[in-house]
């Protein structure tokens, strides 16, 4: 019999023990109190984000991927900011990849017994032809997820990186990887239900890590998005007004020069700010590896 009543996320909260007895508005008020330390329990584990943000910008600069894998809500955030990337910074579909035990049905509905399994993971792994250039980071609240643990193992054994989003101290999955991220907000507002404060930290954290290796690797001007893809009417408008924000030019030139550049935002930024043609502008941004800042500090 699985033992879970040593889990910080699987014990009852003293201060929500009527909680089917509250209004509305204090369910509503004690799940945002408790949401506070959230805050809280994420800035604890600040140090060891940041690690994981410079072996994936590394893993990223290196042509190799960021590899999230989990089960049930774990595996759902995994999923879920691995999908963002695309769309916000201009990555392939294969540079942020999430992993969810049970496959990508399982985002919908759960697959029964997908997370004990102890070959799943591995199989999933191998499908992407995972390789020591990789980073692989699991994300469970528990820390015991099988489909995780497995495939940290075979991570390992190739070389890679690899790195936990857990809400336990002391969990297994941290014995199987180089390095444990583990925000404690204390027991849930509902017992057991970790898609609350464990998933809040989770999601809080796996903002910071995407976010932090795009940066990294040239996708952001200032606070601009510059990579970001045009596929509706509002996001051309966004790239108009980043180039506009980054350049201070009208909108005129932005439409034009963004018409020049092919629908790169940040290429027609590099062109304005240089005063450049698209092929300088280009070569100057693959001698910066990208970055804008840096193309414009060596002109």
């Amino acid at each position: 019999m699985l033992d879970l009543t040593k889990l910080t996320t699987e014990t009852r909260n003293e201060r929500t023990m009527n909680l089917d007895c509250m209004t509305p508005l204090e369910i509503a008020t004690i799940m945002n109190k408790e949401d506070e330390m959230v805050v809280a329990a994420v800035k604890e584990v600040l140090p060891q984000v940041a690690t994981v943000i410079e072996w994936c910008t590394n893993s990223l600069k290196n042509s190799g991927r960021i590899i999230y894998m989990g089960a049930g809500t774990s595996g759902r955030l995994g999923l879920l900011d691995a999908v963002e990337c695309p769309p916000t910074f201009g990555t392939s579909p294969e540079m942020v990849v999430g992993l969810i035990a049970g496959g990508s049905g399982a985002f919908i509905k759960a697959v029964e017994g997908a997370e004990d399994s102890t070959t799943l993971g591995v199989e999933d792994l191998k499908k992407l032809n995972l390789n020591k250039n990789d980073i692989v980071i699991g994300i469970a609240a528990s820390g015991r997820t099988p489909y995780v643990i497995a495939a940290l193992k075979y991570a390992r054994e190739l070389g890679c990186k690899t790195a936990v989003l857990v809400c336990n101290r002391n969990s297994e999955m941290a014995k199987h990887a180089d390095i444990a991220i583990e925000p404690v907000s204390g027991p849930e507002v509902l017992t057991g239900s970790t898609r609350l404060k464990s998933g809040t930290a989770q999601k809080m954290i796996l903002n910071m890590i995407s976010t932090g290796s795009m940066v990294g690797i040239g996708k952001a001007y200032q606070n601009l998005m510059v990579d970001v893809m045009q596929t509706n009417m509002k996001l051309v408008s966004r790239a108009e007004n980043i180039i506009i924000s980054a350049t201070d030019c009208d909108r005129e030139t932005a439409k034009e020069t963004l018409e020049i550049a092919e629908g790169s935002a940040k290429l027609a930024i590099t062109m304005i700010l240089l005063q450049c043609s698209k092929e300088e502008a280009i070569e100057r941004l693959n001698h910066s590896h990208g970055h804008i800042r840096y193309a414009l500090e060596n002109k």
